[in-house]
């Protein structure tokens, strides 16, 4: 249904997206942007209210674009812009009978995630959270030194522990953007996993050998694909930079995570729906693995005090680790350190982010090539 002559085409903002975006938008004298005025997140109801009639919508990951969203919305929809990387909360299959298009924001925030997935893998590994807080509530004076209070497993490479393996659930830009920051810690092995139906991809693998000069003077000797299994086994810090959905949902389980190594520090900075918390947990409790940091945990934002990961004990007694020695027992923190999905929280990429995607949004109403257009057939297609 087209709009009648004259009358404006309606762009349904479901979060203010800042004072530089705001403008754009709005000097769009064509255009009626209705926004959601409260600075958090917008009501279901409300939304599904103002969508109707609309010619597009920029919305966030939070809010379900469903078969009742297009109801409500009715024929005039043409595009929806998210400002995510992520767009599991769309219903392609939906989105694709109405020929409706999506806008999404890969690439921006690449190198934010990479920092944060960098930086979580540390204050898990070196009990950062928990230093933090016996600072903040005064306990400093009465914490007396010894040798393996606040030890944790190095990231980098020593005399005792000569190599060091990081492992991606995933390897798209984010994973081996952070693979790039790991060699300066002098990273010796790579191995990552993919979509089990996706082909070897030994072009990558080859390419990646080049740019790291792997075995002739960088520290990084190998890059591998290996089987689900042996990410598990091999992995001295794991980081899961996967997809969600259905067909990556708890694929960190009990069973994944009983394989891993004592010492390994677990990272999720993609979709919480990956881990299974209340194993994570578990594992966290009965010494599987060393530790966790976290961006993102099924079930935000409803991750309160008494959450299974956030509750996890800080003290347990571990016996040794097999490059100190196998008879010493120690006192350690165990840790998992959790952060409000923040991974993509820099100015730079919240602002070229939302810029995007109201690009995408404004391109999609008027007709034209959007900036980046998630190839919904494509997709579908994919899935299994």
């Amino acid at each position: 249904m087209a709009n009648a002559p004259g009358q404006r085409r309606k762009l349904v903002v479901s979060r203010d997206l800042g004072p530089d975006t705001m403008s754009l938008l709005y000097a769009r004298e064509d255009l009626e942007i209705v926004a959601w005025p409260e600075d958090r997140r917008c009501e279901r109801s409300w939304l599904l209210e103002k969508i109707a009639g609309a010619t597009g919508a920029i919305v966030m990951l939070s809010d379900k674009i469903d078969e009742e969203f297009f109801e409500r919305a009715g024929p005039s929809l043409k595009v929806v812009s998210t400002t995510s990387v992520g767009f599991e909360q769309v219903d392609l299959h939906a989105l694709y009978r109405r020929k409706v298009r999506l806008g999404y924001t890969p690439d921006i925030l690449t190198d934010a995630v990479a920092d944060a997935s960098v930086m979580l893998a540390l204050m898990a590994g070196r009990n950062a959270g928990e230093g933090v807080t016996l600072v903040k509530e005064g306990k400093w004076p009465n914490f007396h030194f010894a040798p393996f209070f606040f030890t944790g497993p190095q990231l980098s490479p020593t005399p005792l522990s000569p190599t060091r393996t990081a492992g991606f659930l995933g390897f798209g830009r984010i994973a081996q953007a952070t693979l790039t920051r790991l060699t300066a810690f002098g990273l010796t092995h790579c191995i990552y996993t993919t979509n089990p139906a996706s082909p070897p991809n030994t072009a990558l693998e080859a390419s990646l050998a080049a740019r790291y000069n792997t075995g002739i003077s960088s520290s990084l000797r190998s890059v591998r694909r290996v089987e689900l299994d042996e990410l598990a086994r091999a992995s001295d810090v794991l980081f899961v930079l996967a997809p969600g959905g259905e067909s990556t949902h708890h694929v960190v389980n009990a069973d994944f995570l009983r394989k891993m190594k004592k010492h390994a520090v677990l990272v999720n900075t993609s979709r919480g729906t990956l881990v299974d918390s209340d194993a994570l947990a578990q594992a966290l409790h009965e010494e599987w693995i060393w530790g966790a940091g976290l961006d993102v945990v099924e079930g935000e934002p409803h991750v309160g005090a008494d959450h299974p990961l956030v509750q996890e004990p800080r003290y347990v007694q571990y016996i040794g680790w097999e490059c100190i020695t196998d008879h010493l027992r120690k006192l350690y923190f165990r840790r998992c350190v959790i952060i409000p999905h923040i991974g993509s929280a820099t100015f730079e990429t919240r602002l070229g982010m939302v810029n995007l995607a109201a690009g995408n949004a404004l391109a999609g109403i008027d007709d034209e090539a959007m900036p980046a257009e998630l190839d919904v057939a494509a997709r579908i297609a994919s899935q299994p």
